[in-house]
């Protein structure tokens, strides 16, 4: 897969020199995001394997969606709210459901069952129904009572100061107060092949890789609507499923990886963790960035969509994540419902 880094200098050319090619930028930038997702993964494993696995998956969360948060900011100083919010429900979906989905049925093939830290992935679970409530009230506040912008607004506001307290909380919870929940079962060299790197040398190329995804992503943002116009599909199942399966490669690559070998405690920490992160710091953070950034305020008010499909999302996988054991059954439930919402975006257009 390391040839396919080539489509960065590619994708680079393209924008300098052939800006109009939306369709041939947008594939490139895609496929380069690949190779670099690997390398992200390949440094997050290594990290994972000295520091341990809550930490491991942390990382990853954190520099998988650096990306993301780089594409939601350019998204808010140009005022498009709703791709904002459309990749963050993508996002969220993405992880629960694809992402780990996708992992649960990759390490099932090669393990008959496999078993994880259930207390962990309760907490887990847990965060991401906290999430999915936060992100609901504005909604239904508005429905209920008819409130304009300037209540929602408000209302957002607050409700982000809560859910970023909670998220700095939950970072004191996993990683001082009770880290053998997101410990895992395996030590230190466990599973490795070669020789391991430093902890300098795997922080190095995270860092690195993930500044080229985030240049990557910028490119790839920019060529995404007038790409997706010639595609014929609809912004709303572009921003929600198209971005989101590209801005989660390195996600996806680490914890189908680290499912394979047998370390679904990390898995879990780089999907739940991710959305977690999205819903909790994130959303939130993007709210409050939006009072300073861009023609105006942005709400966390979703449309009816986007709710339901975040819902329908946390409510499967507090089910299918809350016995401490996964099999590949439970990766192909969860992938059905990702491409069930999927094919309910593609055929009824509209926006989270």
């Amino acid at each position: 897969m390391s040839w396919l880094l080539l489509f960065v200098p590619v994708t680079i050319a393209l924008e300098l020199h052939a800006p109009e090619r939306h369709l041939l930028i947008f594939a490139s930038a895609g496929l380069a995001i690949v190779p670099l997702a690997g390398w992200m993964g390949r440094a997050t494993e290594q990290l994972a394997t000295r520091l341990g696995e809550g930490v491991g998956g942390l990382l990853n969360a954190t520099f998988g969606n650096a990306a993301e948060l780089i594409i939601a900011f350019a998204a808010l100083r140009a005022g498009l709210h709703t791709v904002v919010k459309a990749s963050l429900v993508g996002s969220i979906v993405g992880n629960i459901l694809l992402v780990l989905g996708a992992a649960m049925l990759a390490g099932g093939l090669r393990h008959k069952e496999q078993h994880y830290n259930v207390a962990g992935a309760r907490s887990q679970a847990t965060l991401l129904t906290l999430a999915a409530i936060a992100l609901i009230l504005p909604a239904a506040y508005r429905s209920a009572t008819g409130a304009g912008e300037a209540e929602i607004g408000s209302l957002s506001l607050w409700i982000s100061f809560v859910l970023l307290a909670v998220y700095a909380l939950n970072l004191v919870y996993s990683l001082i107060t009770h880290p053998k929940l997101f410990a895992g079962e395996h030590g230190v060299g466990e599973h490795e092949h070669g020789e391991p790197w430093s902890v300098g040398r795997a922080a190095g190329v995270l860092a690195a890789a993930t500044a080229a995804i985030a240049w990557m992503s910028e490119i790839l943002v920019g060529a995404i609507e007038p790409a997706s116009h010639e595609l014929g599909l609809n912004d709303a199942f572009v921003g929600v499923f198209v971005v989101a399966v590209l801005g989660n490669a390195a996600e996806h690559a680490t914890a189908v990886t680290a499912a394979m070998r047998n370390r679904m405690d990390l898995s879990l920490s780089i999907a739940i963790g991710s959305s977690v992160q999205v819903a909790l710091f994130v959303a939130p953070l993007l709210v409050l960035a939006s009072l300073i950034v861009g023609p105006g305020p942005m709400s966390l008010s979703f449309g009816g969509g986007g709710v339901l499909t975040v819902l329908l999302a946390v409510l499967i996988t507090g089910q299918v994540a809350g016995d401490g054991r996964s099999d590949w059954l439970k990766g192909v439930q969860l992938l059905a419902v990702y491409v069930i919402l999927g094919l309910a975006y593609f055929f009824a257009p509209g926006s989270p």
